[in-house]
């Protein structure tokens, strides 16, 4: 039974129970993965909280409340989704199929990634608890983003219609470099597994940014054919501010890693110092470009949202204005400790205090558009559209179902039973056989009738042919009540057969046997 639908009494059989949709049944039909950056959002506040400068002890207790905020969050929106795979499966295929809505199934490994960093840094787990949850993260990035790929690079897709939301295809894994310096900051830099991850950390990051750095390039190709996006577009504009921000914050961490790190392989004639100088140098200029598309898309973003006005249905695009900054607003604070330049410690201060006012904005929206219904939540008519669909293909799974089993049934009754021939063919088939090997016998015997004294005498005696004439005959009349007996027909079918009783009394039998006995007991010129 569907969840919250009222059923009402069929019109026929064919047709499947009417139903009043209920407000639950909708909201699990509407969801979709677009609910993921609320709690990506969430986890922008507590990472970009917790790299303030001069940190109070007090400011801990605030970014653990919002770190198990976005547990909840990420709980509440898998479970969601995990219902509408249950009850409304080709909503769901709809979904991932979806040139644009497909690009944020991502987003739950993404949020999952903030929740990972949370648990190393405010649940105090354990080092062996933090390198399992690195490699589960890398497990989950590479399920996700490649299957995903596969399907968006399967069809062909129009370039003037493109939009920086297809980077999210490979987000996850350009965030492998962020979960690594995380998990090395627990581990023991002696310990052989911090190599480990400081390469694939590297190497994944890497991948994940010249990727991206892909996306962006048709991004710059979009804005030069089309212009700067309006409306709820232009939010999508600050995704392009995520992978180079991002990327300079991972490296400037990962460089502070491999000082320590390297120092314990001097074998590898790597120099940690030198390492971190040229993550640094490299950073600093991935930072300049995230901050040049931040100021690039700010700029015009008032004027853009006024061509168009703008609803509480489309509130979900607005988190974009969280998370994808986190990246060069951490890498602000990174930049700051290697060169020791205080004013940029003043500059994320400020921008980490801009982050948590628009997350309480949107979070107050968001919680305004979601009570109102304008927001993961399908209309009646689509919900019923879809459990029609589902009750038709319950109903043929069950009318497949209920053939084969007949089917099976039938073909299992076949093998049981005997053969299709009836008793009285098979009787009337052992009669023939017996009659034709009679006329046989009658043959013989008169191919018997010659001159005798063209006949040898026969060595057998008369006790010899007359012993083996009804061990035949009482082997064919086994034969014969065997076949009988195994098709179970009428007891008076299986009695012996008047033919095989005839032929042992039959005179011709007789005849053959006084002729081939009598050459044996009386010389020829007796006869």
């Amino acid at each position: 039974m569907f969840p919250c639908l009222q059923a009402h009494p069929a019109s026929s059989d064919s047709d499947p129970p009417r139903h009043h949709v209920s407000s639950v049944a909708r909201h699990i039909h509407g969801w979709s993965w677009q609910a993921f950056p609320v709690g990506m959002g969430t986890g922008a506040v507590y990472i970009t909280l917790s790299g303030i400068h001069n940190h109070p002890s007090w400011l801990t207790t605030v970014e653990t409340v919002f770190y198990s905020l976005s547990i909840m969050i990420f709980a509440f929106n898998v479970l969601m989704l995990s219902l509408q795979v249950n009850f409304y499966p080709s909503r769901t295929w709809r979904l991932i199929n979806h040139p644009v809505e497909g690009a944020f199934i991502p987003l739950m490994v993404l949020c999952l990634a903030t929740i990972i960093i949370g648990t190393i840094n405010y649940a105090h787990s354990s080092p062996q608890l933090s390198y399992i949850l690195f490699w589960v993260y890398v497990a989950l990035s590479l399920a996700v983003c490649f299957p995903m790929l596969m399907i968006w690079f399967g069809r062909p897709h129009d370039l003037t219609h493109f939009t920086p939301a297809y980077a999210f295809l490979i987000f996850p894994m350009m965030l492998v470099g962020v979960i690594s310096f995380n998990v090395l900051s627990v581990l023991d830099p002696s310990d052989g597994k911090s190599m480990g991850i400081l390469l694939f950390g590297y190497f994944f990051q890497g991948l994940g940014f010249f990727m991206t750095f892909f996306y962006i390039c048709i991004y710059v190709m979009k804005i030069i054919q089309t212009g700067i996006y309006d409306g709820h577009e232009a939010n999508s504009a600050f995704i392009v501010c995520g992978p180079p921000g991002f990327t300079a914050l991972a490296l400037i961490r990962l460089g502070e890693e491999s000082k320590n790190i390297l120092a314990y392989h001097p074998d590898l004639g790597l120099d940690g110092s030198v390492w971190y100088s040229a993550n640094v140098l490299a950073a600093l200029m991935l930072y300049g470009l995230a901050v040049y598309f931040f100021v690039f898309d700010v700029l015009p973003y008032t004027s853009k949202l006024d061509k168009q006005r703008q609803g509480l249905h489309d509130i979900l695009g607005y988190w974009a204005l969280t998370f994808p900054n986190v990246g060069w607003i951490s890498a602000t604070r990174g930049l700051g400790d290697a060169f020791d330049f205080h004013a940029l410690y003043t500059i994320h201060l400020v921008m980490t205090i801009i982050v948590c006012v628009i997350w309480g904005v949107l979070a107050v929206l968001t919680a305004l558009a979601f009570w109102r219904g304008e927001i993961l939540k399908s209309s009646p008519e689509d919900v019923l559209k879809d459990t029609r669909t589902r009750f038709k293909a319950e109903r043929d799974v069950e009318k497949a179902q209920s053939v084969s089993e007949a089917a099976r049934l039938n073909v299992h009754q076949q093998s049981r039973a005997p053969s299709k021939s009836s008793p009285e063919s098979v009787l009337k088939d052992t009669r023939s056989r017996i009659k034709a090997e009679r006329d046989v016998e009658n043959a013989a015997a008169a191919s018997l009738k010659v001159p005798q004294q063209s006949r040898a005498p026969s060595k057998s005696s008369p006790e010899s042919v007359l012993k083996d004439t009804r061990s035949r005959i009482k082997a064919e009349r086994d034969v014969e009540n065997a076949a009988a007996a195994s098709l179970k027909v009428p007891q008076q079918s299986r009695a012996p057969s008047l033919p095989v009783v005839q032929s042992f009394y039959s005179p011709n039998l007789w005849w053959s046997v006084l002729i081939s006995w009598m050459p044996s007991r009386l010389g020829s010129e007796d006869l």
